[in-house]
């Protein structure tokens, strides 16, 4: 054991607090930045939404870091905040345009309005009902137990054991609760707290006076129905295919999931962060800065440094943050167009063509085109959206693995996905294509693929296999 000194030199990048908020906000979505930035104008006095005239001089978010080194190394200097706010100052307010009279806008409580959900369109009809108050008490535990497509379920429960629960904790006899649970699933929506998909259909289908052979089916031959075994069925009740056929198209038209229609969850709109626009043969990129907040420093707080050294000390420490954030912004936004320009550049035949065109390319690709890590172009690509002539995309979605072929140019994985959605499109609805035929089709196009990734394309697009996609009428 031995102790000793040992004078080291070595260099790397701190990462201060700065330069993780600007990797943060690289990879934030357009609705996340917007979040945070409403926050920091309430945290951040110095901070207002105004017109920020933009700085072209950088170009990409890797030029962060080597300006947080420089801020690092000069971070004893005084800054000329004084100056700065001058300009900020002499800057134009943004104009307004005044659509109408607050006095004649309705209150924001008589704006608001929400979907009535399931639990409240049960709980009514349970009010509404002659039941008496242990009745009562089991019919709330029932609705509180419906899955979200409107079944009686219990995680860990039996189909035949979540009654005889519910019943006990209700002190509720277990045959009373039968009874109340069958008047529950005559409710509005029919069928609703059934504990099976073929418990579900023949309450409806009993409600709408449906024949035997309708009622053995679903009783019976639910599988086979599911599997488009009509034969069998046809065999076991000694009827005819046609008959079967019809009965299979009644069952298809019952609901299979009563609360469809109680699903209140709300659309989600996607804001494209930049547009791609053709003019003649060109195409151009341009940011999406629409309901994005233009931050600026408030020229209030000059007097303020000016006038109570104090004070000034506290704002030039909000003023670095904010210029900060300001920066950092405007290097994401010019990041991902740089970024989108490069995409474009290398996927043109796609916006010329289509998506037969999509060539394969990978994140190296474009982070050695612009001089970027690959991480940054992750991060730049992630929960992004690009609005173009050819519809709206994720900045992920034109990146896609290479299928080799022996005689032309790799082939995109999202191209050959289309090629065997067009294929199975064209397809005889009666006689289905196989997935070995769809591989001996595509190998006429010189698309050399197993079945198996066939079968997993095709799953990803949510097409049946051939046995489910056959229609017998």
């Amino acid at each position: 054991m031995e102790l000793k000194q040992q004078l080291k030199l070595s260099q790397q990048l701190i990462m201060t607090p700065q330069l993780q908020q600007a990797i943060k906000l690289l990879q934030m979505s357009r609705m996340e930045l917007t979040e945070l930035v409403q926050e920091e104008l309430l945290e951040n006095p110095v901070l207002e939404d105004g017109p920020e005239p933009r700085d072209s001089s950088t170009s990409g978010a890797e030029e962060l870091a080597s300006a947080e080194v420089k801020a690092h190394e000069h971070k004893k200097e005084e800054i000329d905040w004084e100056r700065y706010l001058e300009n900020q100052s002499t800057e134009a307010p943004m104009p307004s345009v005044r659509r109408g009279s607050y006095d004649e806008m309705p209150g924001l409580e008589a704006t608001l309005s929400s979907a009535e959900g399931l639990d409240d369109h049960l709980g009514w009809q349970v009010r509404m009902g002659d039941f008496v108050d242990d009745e009562r008490r089991f019919a709330g535990l029932v609705v509180g137990n419906l899955d979200d497509n409107g079944y009686l379920k219990i995680e860990g429960l039996a189909p035949d054991q979540v009654v005889p629960r519910l019943a006990a904790e209700a002190g509720l006899d277990p045959e009373d609760a039968e009874e109340v649970l069958l008047m529950i699933q005559q409710f509005d929506p029919l069928g609703v707290a059934a504990r099976s998909l073929q418990e579900c259909l023949l309450i409806q289908a009993k409600h709408y006076g449906m024949d035997e052979l309708v009622l053995g089916v679903i009783s019976d031959h639910l599988a086979d129905l599911e599997n488009r075994r009509y034969p069998v069925i046809a065999k076991a009740w000694g009827c005819s295919l046609d008959e079967v056929y019809d009965v299979a198209q009644i069952i298809a038209e019952l609901e299979p999931r009563p609360a469809r229609r109680f699903q209140t969850e709300e659309p989600r709109y996607i804001v494209p962060d930049v547009y791609v626009h053709r003019v003649g043969e060109e195409y151009y990129v341009v940011a999406n800065d629409d309901g994005m907040p233009k931050l600026k420093i408030s020229g209030f707080y000059r007097a303020a440094m000016a006038d109570n050294p104090k004070a000034k000390e506290y704002i030039q420490d909000k003023l670095r943050s904010a210029q900060w954030l300001i920066r950092s912004i405007d290097q994401r936004r010019k990041t991902i167009v740089k970024v989108t320009e490069c995409i474009v550049e290398k996927q043109q035949d796609f916006f010329d063509k289509g998506i037969e065109y999509l060539k394969p390319m990978i994140l190296r690709d474009v982070a050695e085109a612009v001089g970027m890590h690959e991480s940054t172009i992750s991060r730049v690509t992630s929960n992004k959206y690009v609005h173009t002539p050819r519809g709206t995309f994720e900045l992920k979605y034109f990146f896609n693995s290479a299928i080799r072929r022996d005689h032309q140019n790799d082939i995109a994985s999202e191209s050959v996905k289309q090629a065997i959605k067009t294929i199975i499109g064209a397809e005889d609805s009666k006689a289905p294509l196989s997935d070995q035929r769809i591989v001996e089709l595509l190998g006429q196009d010189d698309i050399k693929i197993a079945r198996r990734t066939v079968a997993k394309y095709r799953e990803m697009l949510g097409i049946l296999s051939s046995s489910k996609r056959k229609k017998y009428f």
